[in-house]
């Protein structure tokens, strides 16, 4: 599978840690960054991650800060991802199955780095349900301001 990860400078320990594990186990990662514990601004590298996927380069995201809130809401700016903030593997496995995540954040002063592979690897393991989770998911592209 092609995985793109990015993190800040709070997660980017814990992003290195997953982007070896999955190359060993041998996924093709793309590393957006970043790659030190100086100050960064996580919206630039959340965004790098969700253009990846958006663009088809990536089949799914991982992305981590200190909370994991901050760079969820920067990838969920670009309306191609659907990225779930979680926290352990049932929480990423739902978001697979019924919500079609193609894109999980992960909080890095939460979660360490065993449950983190815990959750990538449930994120990664789960096919989306489709059915009637299908329709809820496409509404997520419309605006339901307009529709009745």
């Amino acid at each position: 599978m092609r995985i793109a990860l990015a993190a800040d400078h709070a997660g980017f320990a814990l992003k290195d840690e997953l982007v070896r594990w999955l190359r060993e186990d041998g996924h093709e990662v793309s590393d957006f960054g970043t790659n030190g514990p100086d100050s960064v601004d996580y919206p630039q590298f959340g965004s790098r991650l969700a253009e990846a996927v958006a663009a088809g380069a990536a089949d799914r995201g991982i992305a981590v800060c200190g909370s994991g809130i901050g760079i969820s809401i920067a990838v969920n700016r670009n309306p191609a991802c659907r990225c779930a903030r979680v926290d352990d593997p049932l929480s990423a496995a739902l978001a697979r199955e019924h919500n079609d995540a193609n894109v999980i954040a992960i909080g890095a002063r939460l979660v360490g780095g065993d449950m983190a592979r815990a959750i990538v690897a449930a994120f990664l393991g789960t096919d989306f349900a489709g059915g009637r989770h299908q329709r809820r998911v496409d509404m997520l592209s419309l605006d339901l301001q307009d529709s009745d």
